[in-house]
C-alpha cells in the first residue's frame, strides 16, 4: 500500500512537473519577445537587471528552505503533528524577517540601483523595482513554508499547479496589456497581483488539511540544522545570478539582454530535466527515514543513467540548434547583435553540467548532508566570480560563461564523489564512464550535425530541421547505450513499448 501511495504520488509529481516545465517554457518565451518588440533591448535588459538584484535578498534565505524540507520527512512518514508545526511555525518566523529586510533592501535598491545602472531616472527604475518586489515580500510572509510542507509531502503536483494556472493567466493579461501599448510599469503593477494568487491559495489549501498548530511552543530549535545549508544556498544563487550581475556592472544593458535571451533557452531545457526528477529528492528522503537502502540504491542507478542520457541527448541537440533559434526569435530585432555561437555553445555546455549533477545533489539533500559538502559550495561559488570577472573585460558573454561552466564542472565532479564514501557508498567509476559516454556522444552529434543544412528562416523550417537533428541525436546516444548500457537501454525501450502498447 505504502509502494503504491508513493508510486501514484511520484507519478502525479512528475506529470504535473513536466506541465509545468513545458507551459513554463513557452510562455517564457512569450513574454521577453514582446519586451524587445514593443520596448527594446534596453527594457529587456533592465527588467532582467533589476530581477537580479531583487534576486540577492534570496541570499538571506541561508539555504534554510532546503534544511526545512529535509526536516520535515521523519515527522510526516511518522504522523508527527507537533514536530510539522513546531518546525513550520519556525521556518514562518524565520521568513517573516526575511520579509522585512527585503522592504529595507528594496528601499536601498531603488536609491542606488540607477546610479550603477545609469541608463534611466530614478522614477522610471524605481517604481519599477518596488513593484517586482511586492509579490515575493508576500511569499516570504505567507507562501514558502507553505509550499515547502507541500513538497516534503509528496504533493509537488499542488504547487506545480497552482504555478500552472497563475502563469498561464499572468501571460495572458500581460499580452493584453502591451499589445494595447500600457506602460512597461502598468503591465508588472497588474502582474503583481496575478502572482499573489498562488501564495493565497497555498495558504488556503494547507489550513484545510493539515493540523498546523500555529501557537505552538517550543524550547528546543526543531530546524537543528538550519544553518548548515548556507554554503549549497549561496552557491545556487550565485550560479544563478553572478553573471548577470557582472554584466551589469562591467559591460552594458544590451549584454545583459543577449545573456538573458540566450539564457531562456538552456533554462528551458534546465527545466525538462527537472520535471523528470520532480518528487524524486522526497521519495529518496521518505526512504532513507524508513531505512530502506537496497531499493534507495537501485533507484539511484536507474535515476543516474535517465538524467545522462537525456542530458547527453537534449543539451547535443542545444548546442547545434540554439543559434539558428535565436536567429528565428530575434529576427527584426537590430538594436543589438544576438548571434554569438561560442557563447551559445559555452553556456549550453556549462547548463548541461549543471543538469548531469541532478543525481548527486538529490542524494544529498536528501539526505541532510549540507554541512558535510558545504566547502565544495564556497569553492564552486568563488571559481564562478573570479573566473566571470577576470574574463569579461577581454571577452564579454563568453568570459561570463566560460566562468560558469568551470564552476559546475567542479562541483558536479565533487558531488559524485562525494557519494562514492557517502550515503549510498556509490563507485565513482560509474559516473566516470557516464561522462565519457556523454562526451563522446555530444561530439559525434556535433560532427555528424554538420552534413546538415539548419533553417533559420522562420519557425516552421527551424522546426523540420531540429526534428532532424533530434533524430540524429536519439540514434546516436542510443547506440552508444546499447553497447555500454545494455541493461537499462533494454528496459527503457521494454517501458516504452508497454506505455504505447
Amino acid at each position: 500500500m505504502l509502494e503504491e501511495s508513493r508510486k501514484r504520488k511520484l507519478m502525479l509529481n512528475t506529470l504535473t512537473s513536466i506541465l509545468f516545465q513545458l507551459v513554463t517554457i513557452v510562455v517564457g518565451f512569450i513574454l521577453p519577445k514582446l519586451f524587445l518588440q514593443y520596448y527594446g533591448s534596453e527594457i529587456n535588459g533592465l527588467i532582467s537587471s533589476i530581477t537580479q538584484f531583487l534576486g540577492f535578498i534570496a541570499l538571506m534565505e541561508l539555504g534554510i528552505g532546503a534544511v526545512v524540507q529535509s526536516v520535515l520527512y521523519k515527522p510526516l512518514v511518522s504522523n508527527d503533528t507537533q514536530m510539522v508545526s513546531k518546525v513550520i511555525k519556525s521556518a514562518q518566523s524565520f521568513f517573516n524577517k526575511i520579509a522585512i529586510f527585503y522592504f529595507f533592501y528594496m528601499i536601498v535598491l531603488v536609491i542606488v540601483f540607477p546610479s550603477i545602472e545609469g541608463s534611466f531616472d530614478w522614477s522610471y527604475s524605481g517604481t519599477l523595482i518596488v513593484i517586482i518586489a511586492i509579490s515575493s515580500i508576500a511569499q516570504y510572509f505567507f507562501g514558502l513554508s507553505n509550499q515547502l510542507l507541500l513538497i516534503a509531502d509528496q504533493k509537488n503536483y499542488i504547487v506545480y499547479s497552482l504555478s500552472i494556472c497563475t502563469i498561464i493567466l499572468n501571460t495572458l493579461i500581460s499580452m493584453i496589456l502591451i499589445i494595447k501599448g500600457f506602460d512597461i510599469r502598468i503591465v508588472k503593477f497588474v502582474s503583481m497581483f496575478v502572482l499573489l494568487l498562488k501564495p493565497l491559495f497555498l495558504t488556503i489549501y494547507v489550513k484545510n488539511n493539515y493540523e498546523i498548530d500555529k501557537s505552538i511552543k517550543y524550547d528546543e530549535e526543531p530546524i537543528k540544522q538550519k544553518w548548515n545549508g548556507i554554503a549549497q544556498h549561496v552557491a545556487s544563487f550565485v550560479l544563478n545570478n553572478t553573471d548577470v550581475v557582472i554584466l551589469t556592472i562591467f559591460s552594458n544593458l544590451k549584454d545583459v539582454s543577449i545573456y538573458t535571451i540566450y539564457k531562456l533557452v538552456v533554462s528551458g531545457l534546465q527545466q525538462v530535466v527537472l520535471s523528470v526528477t520532480a518528487g524524486v529528492q522526497s521519495l529518496f528522503g521518505h526512504m532513507l527515514a524508513n531505512e530502506e537502502y537496497d531499493d534507495l540504491r537501485k533507484r539511484f542507478i536507474q535515476l543516474e543513467w535517465v538524467v545522462h542520457t537525456l542530458v547527453t541527448i537534449l543539451f547535443s541537440c542545444t548546442g547545434v540548434l540554439i543559434v539558428p533559434f535565436i536567429q528565428v526569435y530575434t529576427r527584426g530585432i537590430n538594436d543589438a547583435n544576438y548571434v554569438q555561437p561560442y557563447f551559445g555553445l559555452i553556456l549550453t555546455f556549462a547548463t548541461g553540467m549543471y543538469c548531469l549533477r541532478l543525481p548527486y545533489n538529490i542524494m544529498v539533500l536528501a539526505a541532510g548532508h549540507y554541512k558535510e559538502t558545504q566547502l565544495s559550495a564556497v569553492i564552486e561559488m568563488m571559481l564562478n566570480i573570479l573566473i566571470s570577472t577576470l574574463l569579461v573585460y577581454n571577452y564579454g558573454l563568453i568570459g561570463v560563461s566560460i566562468g560558469t561552466l568551470v564552476a559546475m564542472a567542479y562541483r558536479t565532479i565533487y558531488l559524485s564523489y562525494y557519494l562514492s564514501n557517502n550515503i549510498i557508498y556509490y563507485k565513482f567509476r560509474h559516473f566516470i564512464k557516464h561522462f565519457i559516454v556523454d562526451l563522446v556522444g555530444v561530439i559525434l552529434v556535433l560532427k555528424i550535425s554538420n552534413l546538415i543544412i539548419i533553417s533559420h528562416t522562420d519557425y516552421l523550417s527551424w522546426t523540420i530541421s531540429a526534428i532532424k537533428i533530434f533524430i540524429l541525436s536519439l540514434v546516436v546516444v542510443g547506440v552508444l547505450n546499447s553497447f555500454f548500457y545494455k541493461n537499462q537501454t533494454s528496459m527503457a525501450i521494454k517501458i516504452l513499448k508497454n506505455k504505447i502498447v
